[in-house]
């Protein structure tokens, strides 16, 4: 069914005219909140994965981070999408999709070591967890875009990121602890049919409750950039490689690092000339010449640092040193969901309201986030008790909530429409992914280093107590570097240090100046040698 498109106040036209009106755009919240929990292999299970089957702790973690990925890369495309296909037919696909990708990672790892190639099984089961993400979006976008301006009137993006970073983030929590609870009481593979069973009451909704309606005729998928959006993937992906396995290979003393070190320079330079010479590429290398797009990608990897010793240093205490079990920590997952909603909250009354500056906001949630690794240097210690970790777990999801929202926005204020939903994959490609995998090696291998040093000083430390000394000095140093990052954000709110600081000139115009002093000293020289000799 064709129609004009939509004007005037909000409604929802592709549901049928029985639907009452007060819970259509409430069932397309739940319908995106569904979306969000989905996966293919749920990292919140990780342990019981490893131990029931033959993948490794990284080969289940590359697994997750490919769905990670695999969400980044649908944005150029979207709307696309919506131009072609009914809001009815992309939330069907999307559903049913992942469920399929469930049903069959499911097969893979029970089947893994009688009918398919054990070496087999690691690659299907990145290919769906691709998938998975990848449609996870698609399902979201759809669901998102469709009640945009029932949550923000007039399309006010400092008012629909931070609601939709609620819903996109706070997922993030909720999953990895619904997972946890699930493979608790259950098996980890019961995840899997809770997601099924959840795609199936969306087909549900949206197969008896909507119908197909077009608020335009459909545009043809034609200048799509498939193979670029493959190319950007694998370059993603080999770049997790790389640090994702870097300390089981031991890093470049290991051939296939070193081998997967130029594969990914490879793909990064064929990717890269293929954009610059294509008429509509995935990603326009125009996306990347605005100003201050790297100065946000690099507050964006900051972030992802800053967010990442919980990943690797408060596992390895609560686990390994404190041997508390998965439901003992699983809590704080709840504590960090409520970090993230009132971190989206305070940006929003931030900008909207206040309407204060961004770097104020940006130093707020930077001292938060740094006052969770203080917080954590002074409570290492085999007396550490569970509550004590509450306050330092809401204060690091509320600083990254900041972080995510408030960049969100300001990216959507740098790069014009054309451009937007590439630099949405842009910052994808920092923060998805990369650079949580580079610092979870980095830290992984400061851990290794550290206790070895630890261990042979000779001050009598048995292996706990150097892994506990350890686990201290890297959160100190963190501390250290944290602490240095928010004096500069400091100094950029103080308008006198900002009013007299100058920028350092590039050699090239540094090399300019000093020819021209040259040209015209010896023009001076020759005029003067040629009045004395006259």
């Amino acid at each position: 069914m064709a129609g004009p498109i939509p004007m005037g106040p909000f409604s929802m036209p592709m549901y049928r005219e029985w639907v009452p009106k007060q819970i259509r755009q409430w069932l397309y919240v739940l319908m995106a909140l569904m979306f969000q929990l989905t996966g293919c292999i749920y990292l919140g299970a990780a342990s019981q994965i490893t131990g029931t089957t033959g993948l490794m702790h990284d080969d289940v973690m590359f697994i997750g981070i490919c769905s990670v990925v695999g969400v980044n890369m649908p944005f150029p495309f979207l709307f696309r999408y919506k131009f072609r296909f009914t809001n009815r037919q992309l939330l069907l696909t999307s559903a049913l999709v992942i469920m399929a990708c469930n049903l069959l990672a499911l097969a893979i790892v029970n089947c893994q070591l009688s009918i398919i190639n054990s070496q087999l099984a690691l690659p299907l089961l990145c290919v769906l967890s691709f998938l998975a993400g990848f449609f996870k979006l698609c399902g979201t976008f759809e669901c998102m875009s469709n009640i945009q301006l029932w949550m923000a009137p007039g399309r006010d993006f400092k008012i629909f990121f931070p609601l939709l970073y609620i819903i996109v983030v706070g997922d993030i929590f909720m999953q990895s602890w619904l997972a946890g609870v699930v493979t608790y009481h259950y098996n980890w593979q019961m995840m899997n049919w809770l997601v099924i069973g959840l795609m199936l009451v969306v087909v549900l909704i949206v197969y008896t409750l909507t119908k197909n309606f077009r608020f335009m005729k459909p545009m043809p998928l034609i200048s799509i950039d498939w193979l670029g959006c493959l190319l950007w993937s694998l370059c993603i992906l080999e770049l997790v490689w790389l640090f994702n396995y870097g300390e089981y290979y031991n890093w470049s003393d290991g051939a296939q690092w070193r081998h997967g070190v130029v594969m990914f320079i490879v793909t990064l330079v064929l990717t890269i000339e293929r954009a610059r010479h294509i008429r509509h590429p995935y990603i326009d290398m125009a996306a990347f010449r605005y100003k201050t797009l790297l100065p946000l990608l690099g507050l964006f990897v900051i972030t992802e640092w800053l967010d990442s010793t919980p990943k690797v240093l408060q596992n390895t205490l609560t686990g390994g040193v404190l041997h508390w079990g998965w439901m003992t920590t699983n809590v704080l997952q709840l504590v960090g969901w409520i970090g993230n909603a009132l971190g989206c909250l305070f940006t929003m009354y931030w900008m909207k309201r206040l309407k204060l500056k961004y770097t104020s906001l940006l130093t707020i949630g930077g001292l938060c986030m740094v006052a969770y690794q203080m917080m954590m240097y002074f409570y290492v210690s085999p007396t550490l008790n569970l509550e004590r970790l509450y306050l330092p777990t809401l204060l690091r999801a509320f600083g990254f909530a900041i972080y995510f929202t408030a960049l969100t926005i300001y990216l959507e204020e740098l790069m014009p429409f054309q451009h937007f939903f590439m630099g949405l994959t842009i910052a994808g490609i920092i923060r998805n992914g990369p650079v949580s995998a580079l610092m979870g090696g980095v830290y992984g291998y400061s851990m290794r280093h550290q206790m070895a040093e630890n261990l042979s000083r000779g001050i009598g430390l048995d292996p706990t107590q150097a892994q506990l000394v350890s686990i201290k000095q890297l959160y100190g140093i963190t501390c250290l570097l944290g602490v240095a990052f928010v004096l500069v954000l400091l100094l950029w709110n103080v308008q006198p240090v900002r009013s007299t600081m100058k920028k350092i000139p590039s050699w090239h115009k540094v090399a300019r100046s000093v020819r021209r002093r040259y040209s015209s000293k010896t023009e001076t020289q020759n005029h003067l040698a040629s009045g004395e000799s006259f």
